[in-house]
């Protein structure tokens, strides 16, 4: 028997919902990181995150309020926020430094080891306990990064540390997110994440500005636009559809960047690449799912 019809009509409508909105969340999210690829040729890392936190702030601002009303807006942790916004920028700088070097697709299936971190900070920091699966899982996602970078090999390029430098980083991010209130809804945190971009890349833009060409506006509006669009429609998938049934669609971004990046720079990943985003994407899938469903078994046994 299938899953699907094993649920009532209105679980399995809101679990299409819930994976279209996060399919087309992560495509809006892919087409953001084009875009960033395209100008990070011309332009600093740095300048095109200012640009995109400063388009984006009132979009994102105006989104949270009408969700969640002015409460959206308080939060005690200031400091916190400001800190995940530095470790935010560092993250997306590197991706975005990277980006110039690497096929989007390849760098876009090393930064997606960032649920790998995710779990073995979660040991090393916060003592959680992680199952010998789920160990596998990891290691075997590790081997799939491996796979991807070569280390060693005469392919071998320095620049595929850059996007494995934001997954870490990402992990890091992910882990201090446990410090927050569970009174700040991801509105609230999402709405400081863009607002500690800006602030925090605006300290060095003296350093880095330049002018840019009033052709290329276009496209920095299209990396805010495009960005606040994928996380408002992520943020909205995992609100309205369970997340052991959408957070996997979350790798269609491999999907979507291999096309891209073919139609724009006629990329080609090779087949090592493909092997490797596909041992990084099952462990991702299964690590995903696993906890997802451990964290509904804890619900129910507190409801009891």
């Amino acid at each position: 028997m299938s899953t699907s019809s094993a649920l009532p009509a209105t679980q399995t409508q809101s679990a299409a919902a819930g994976i279209a909105c996060v399919v087309g969340g992560i495509f809006f999210l892919t087409l953001s990181d084009a875009n960033a690829k395209w100008l990070g040729a011309h332009y600093n890392p740095l300048q095109i995150l200012f640009l995109r936190a400063l388009i984006a702030l009132p979009f994102v601002t105006a989104l949270a309020l009408w969700l969640g009303g002015r409460r959206v807006l308080r939060t005690a942790h200031p400091g916190l926020h400001l800190t995940r916004g530095a470790i935010n920028v560092v993250s997306a700088y590197c991706f975005y430094l990277g980006l110039r070097s690497l096929p989007l697709a390849e760098a876009t299936a090393i930064a997606f080891a960032a649920p790998l971190f995710v779990t073995a900070l979660s040991v090393l920091v916060l003592k959680e306990r992680v199952d010998a699966k789920r160990w596998l899982a990891v290691l075997a996602g590790f081997a799939g990064v491996l796979i991807v970078v070569r280390p060693g090999a005469a392919t071998f390029q320095a620049a595929t540390l850059l996007p494995l430098i934001t997954a870490l980083l990402y992990g890091v991010m992910m882990i201090t997110a446990r410090g927050i209130n569970r009174n700040e809804g991801m509105l609230t945190t999402t709405l400081y994440i863009v607002l500690g971009q800006l602030v925090c890349s605006a300290v060095a833009l003296p350093l880095v500005w330049e002018d840019p060409a009033i052709a290329d506006l276009p496209y920095f509006g299209a990396v805010a636009l495009f960005s606040t669009l994928g996380l408002a429609l992520i943020t909205q998938g995992f609100r309205i559809g369970p997340a052991s049934v959408v957070a996997p669609f979350d790798y269609t971004g491999l999907i979507w960047a291999t096309i891209l990046g073919w139609i724009f720079w006629r990329e080609t990943p090779d087949a090592y690449a493909y092997l490797g985003a596909l041992f990084i994407a099952g462990s991702g899938v299964y690590i995903a799912v696993r906890e997802a469903r451990a964290k509904a078994r804890t619900r129910k046994s507190a409801k009891r």
